[in-house]
């Protein structure tokens, strides 16, 4: 017995040895800590600490090594972080053969891993929705709108001289979907609740394959995935409520029909038949394509909304700029250009708040030198700090108050008409990603989100009861989450619409 608890030790004693030795010369090392110690398995109190603190580990490093890169532990690599504009631009303008967002991307939301490999190899969703849904957003605007006419008052139940308590957050997440998935797949299946259950959820099924996969070493995270995928359980499910509608649209393009349904299934299925993809190929984009627009787009009004119901004195002026101009060109791409109040309500929550704590995601396929000499170690997996470079206030005056007409303003300087439009990225806006990269969905989502907030402003008054103060966000790792539980006072009003 003795004798085997020597070898034991021993044994235990080898490794950690093996992991000081390694550790003391790997790249890495030089890159400073923050959150815990960088010291072997000792790290693994810092990606607690990323869990549980992620704002306020980003806003440290950002402040302790701005213009430079600083590292927090994960469970299962290093994330390093990098600080400020100039090194975001430097990270833009590296080629994907340098630092390759697909693979940052996958180290995130492990879909590869999840789905399989076919769907890791062909991005053809990502083409679908830069060629065909971005160039169709007048076309599909009024049926989004529409939708919003049906669905909106089902959510907010709301009625003339009287206050109804809204849980904003969850119902906000019912109404993007039902919007989206009338775009995505139409009607009737944008509103067959089996459906809707299976969208929504498919984001929170990606994130329990997260969890899991991502206990795994990377040489066996794909076999992983085979056996225990939350997403690819949930995609075997869709795919009955959606089998008639794909065999007809299959039949559509069999038979050349002219007259063919305009929203992404459609799309989606042209391309798959094209490609000789079967029905679960079609399903997973269809589930992707609501993993990434439900939840960020309903954060994104949430956010929005508890702002407004906080200083319910912004509502007038909002007013006053959207009604004139539907009443002049109805619900028309057109008429949400015009609304640069709107647009920097959308553009200020989600600085103010974001989706994330970090973004402009990338891993290193080659050992990079950045501007500032850093070196980044092949496979190395690097973000930029985007909640607390959107909180500077040398980057932007009072960087920490809700400001809902500040990109309002900034617009009307000669020549920046476009540059600080709610879709426009750069250096020191980064919610949306940065330079080729950043998300190809925003020109979509920001259409939906800014005619959703057009329409609820003008056909109600809202507000929070007791001290009117909306409550704190919520942090899990790098996301962020609008305060779950909050209720908004909503009171129907009169409007022309």
């Amino acid at each position: 017995m003795h004798d085997s608890l020597s070898v034991v030790f021993t044994c235990l004693a080898a490794l950690v040895g093996t992991l000081v030795v390694k550790w003391f010369w790997h790249p890495l090392r030089a890159i400073p800590t923050v959150g815990g110690s960088s010291f072997p398995l000792l790290s693994y109190r810092g990606a607690f600490n990323w869990m549980r603190h992620s704002k306020a580990l980003v806003a440290e490093g950002y402040a302790k090594y701005y213009g430079s890169a600083f590292k927090v532990a994960m469970f299962d690599q290093w994330l390093v972080i990098i600080s400020g504009p100039k090194l975001v631009e430097d990270v833009r303008k590296r080629p994907d053969d340098e630092l390759s967002f697909v693979d940052g991307a996958t180290e995130f939301v492990p879909l590869w891993h999840a789905l399989g490999p076919e769907f890791h190899q062909d991005h053809y969703h990502l083409d679908i929705i830069r060629d065909k849904l971005n160039r169709s957003l007048t076309t599909l605007l009024p049926d989004l709108v529409d939708e919003l006419t049906v669905a909106v008052p089902e959510y907010i139940p709301a009625k003339f001289h009287e206050w109804v308590s809204v849980d904003i957050a969850a119902h906000a997440r019912e109404i993007v979907a039902r919007v989206s998935n009338r775009a995505f797949v139409g009607v009737p299946t944008c509103r067959d609740r089996r459906y809707l259950d299976l969208a929504i959820g498919f984001a929170s099924d990606i994130n329990k394959d997260k969890t899991i996969i991502n206990l795994f070493p990377a040489s066996i995270k794909l076999f992983v995935g085979h056996f225990v995928s939350y997403a690819k359980t949930n995609v075997q499910h869709a795919i009955p409520l959606l089998k008639h509608i794909i065999e007809e649209r299959r039949r559509m393009i069999e038979q050349g029909d002219v007259e063919k349904p305009h929203d992404m299934l459609q799309w989606i299925t042209e391309m798959a038949v094209a490609k000789g993809h079967g029905d679960q190929s079609i399903v997973e984009r269809v589930m992707v394509m609501n993993f990434a627009a439900i939840h960020t787009s309903s954060t994104s009004i949430t956010q929005a909304l508890y702002h407004l119901a906080e200083q319910p004195e912004y509502l007038q002026p909002l007013r006053d700029e959207i009604e004139p101009i539907v009443r002049e060109e109805g619900w028309t791409k057109a008429a949400l250009g015009r609304m640069w109040k709107v647009d920097s309500v959308m553009r200020e929550a989600q600085r103010l708040n974001g989706i994330n704590t970090i973004s402009v995601m990338r891993k290193a396929r080659k050992n990079v030198v950045l501007s500032n000499g850093t070196l980044i170690p092949q496979g190395t997996l690097l973000v930029a700090a985007a909640m607390p470079m959107h909180h500077d206030d040398d980057l932007y005056d009072h960087a920490h108050v809700f400001d809902p007409f500040r990109f309002e303003r900034q617009r009307q300087g000669e020549g920046q008409g476009t540059r600080h439009q709610y879709v426009n990225t750069s250096a020191d806006y980064v919610a949306f990603g940065h330079g080729k990269h950043a998300c190809p969905g925003r020109f979509f989502a920001a259409t939906e989100l800014k005619a959703m907030l057009a329409y609820i402003v003008l056909n109600y008054d809202m507000k929070f009861d007791g001290d009117g103060k909306r409550p704190e966000n919520v942090y899990w790792g790098p996301i962020v989450f609008p305060a779950p539980s909050a209720r908004v006072l909503f009171r129907k009003r009169q409007s022309f619409t």
